[in-house]
């Protein structure tokens, strides 16, 4: 397994070179080497050697070396090779073109490439920088982009099966064939939902594997904000409140706001951030014989208490204010409250931001009216992100690409986003803008038109909750059905033409980096 920091896992392989015996330019390969093995240790031997190689990442179809000299790779030789389709150089970066099978080429390079020494992690990156603010600021959003969805990659398939469960459960409630009061309902809700319940402790060691901290103690972090005594906390009201929030928790007499952190991605990005920052810090004042404990207790006390006493806090503030703006506009128009919260609400999503809404749609639907028009508009822009990346499905002529986006698809449909916007839309980022445009379209009609929801369950699969009891098929229901067609119609139809195409593929943000070079035995 690869950190971000570079450690290569001895895991072997029956055939597989060991790690540290990666050939020479001049070695000859063994003779027991073959399948990846063999195409990993020829495409080494013939850009160099190890000691030839700074580091390396790989996309969805490219394994990416920074060499510290190109002129000793043989271009032809690589070309050559089984199961290389081309070479490529751009950006600083020998390229080898694999395709679908890049990650099984990606697993056996660094396996045989083993614990080395090489260049700094500046040597790794592109030489050019930007010049001006913006440069910077564009810069900056698009690393942070770039981390949101490196770190949400590998849990994508297992968030787009929870999200099919998830909707397969609502048909079945919505059908009558599953009552939500059931040991039957409660079990299978378990399987489709611990995966969001547990999301922290799986981003958390997926951003830290891509920031460099220890994935094991960001996990410990995640497990602390998703830990079912916190959860309740965060569920009840205070006795206090503070510029609007309510201050519903203490820590040694000093009350805050204990928000919930379940279903959670940019709060845990921030805590493998500054895990990465403290760590070294602790490292340096801890003697080397007290490390083994008190560099794991320090950093998870430390994690842990900033994110729950400065940014929960942070966040929440700036969603209830956001919440408060948008249930004012939808007062004053929902048709302009439809543009806004269609186009912008993923956004909120992304960075955690939309918590403050869900409360609000919890007491539309459980009020005296029993409906909620905010979660109706909610509902299409879950239609917009399907339509988008099921466009995608349907254009790309990648395999690996239909293998995401067939699943992320049906996912959005049954109303869980997550796979579609971290899987694609967000890497490649037009996608997610013609998603957010197809979503405002949506928005707009189901504001116009005065749409609301009887239930939680949206986009596609939750059809059932626009259908007012007693009354069933009407206005409200043809309302939601001409909204959510329009929303998946435009997002289709923009990322089909305009939002996507396969060499985005190649130019879109790398899903993982490894430094090359030994850590502290104490790092994971």
């Amino acid at each position: 397994m690869a950190t971000a920091a570079g450690t290569i896992a001895d895991a072997a392989q029956p055939g597989a070179a060991q790690p540290g015996a990666a050939p020479t330019a001049t070695a000859e390969r063994p003779a027991d080497l073959s399948g990846y093995d063999a195409t990993a240790w020829d495409v080494i031997n013939n850009i160099g050697g190890k000691d030839n190689i700074s580091s390396l990442t790989h996309c969805i179809t490219r394994v990416r070396f920074y060499l510290k000299d190109e002129s000793k790779a043989n271009d032809d030789a690589v070309r050559d090779t089984d199961g290389v389709i081309d070479v490529v150089k751009a950006g600083g970066q020998y390229q080898v073109v694999i395709g679908p099978a890049v990650e099984d080429v990606y697993d056996a390079v660094t396996k045989q490439l083993g614990d080395v020494e090489t260049a700094d992690a500046a040597d790794a990156e592109p030489k050019e920088r930007p010049t001006t603010l913006w440069g910077w600021a564009k810069l900056g959003f698009s690393s942070l982009i770039g981390v949101i969805t490196g770190s949400m990659i590998p849990v994508i398939g297992l968030l787009a099966a929870a999200g099919i469960l998830k909707g397969i459960l609502a048909l079945l409630v919505q059908a009558g064939w599953v009552d939500d009061s059931t040991q039957t309902y409660i079990i299978i809700d378990a399987m489709g939902d611990a995966v969001f319940y547990f999301l922290p402790i799986f981003v958390g060691f997926t951003a830290a594997r891509r920031l460099g901290s220890d994935p094991i103690i960001v996990s410990i972090v995640g497990g602390v904000l998703a830990y079912p005594t916190l959860v309740d906390m965060a569920s009840k009201p205070g006795d206090k409140s503070l510029l609007g929030m309510s201050l519903n928790a203490e820590f040694f007499g000093l009350p805050f706001h204990m928000a919930s952190y379940s279903y959670s991605i940019f709060p845990m990005i921030v805590a493998a951030w500054l895990a990465s920052v403290v760590e070294p810090w602790l490292k340096k004042v801890i003697p080397t014989v007290l490390r083994m404990i008190f560099v794991p207790l320090c950093e998870v006390v430390i994690v842990s208490l900033a994110i729950m006493l400065i940014l929960g806090p942070a966040v929440m503030f700036v969603s209830e204010g956001i919440a408060s703006t948008l249930m004012w506009i939808y007062h004053i128009s929902p048709t302009i409250s439809g543009l806004i919260i269609g186009g912008f609400y993923q956004c909120l999503v992304i960075f955690g931001l939309h918590w403050a809404v869900i409360p609000i749609v919890t007491d539309q639907v459980s009020g005296p009216g029993g409906d909620s028009p905010i979660n109706a508009i909610i509902s299409a822009t879950m239609v917009a992100q399907g339509g988008a990346v099921l466009a995608i499905f349907l254009k790309t002529k990648l395999l690996k690409i239909k293998e995401l986006a067939g699943p992320a698809a049906i996912s959005a449909f049954c109303g869980i986003t997550e796979p579609a916007m971290y899987g694609i839309n967000l890497k490649y980022g037009r996608v997610f803008i013609m998603a957010s445009i197809g979503g405002a379209a949506g928005g707009i009609l189901t504001g116009t038109f005065n749409v609301t929801m009887y239930a939680f369950t949206g986009a596609l699969v939750g059809f059932p909750s626009f259908l007012p009891p007693g009354v069933g098929i009407g206005a409200n229901f043809w309302g939601y059905l001409i909204a959510s067609v329009t929303s998946l119609v435009v997002s289709f139809v923009l990322t089909y033409f305009f939002g996507f195409k396969d060499s985005d593929v190649e130019n879109g943000r790398e899903v993982k980096k490894v430094r090359l070079g030994r850590r502290d035995p104490v790092q994971k």
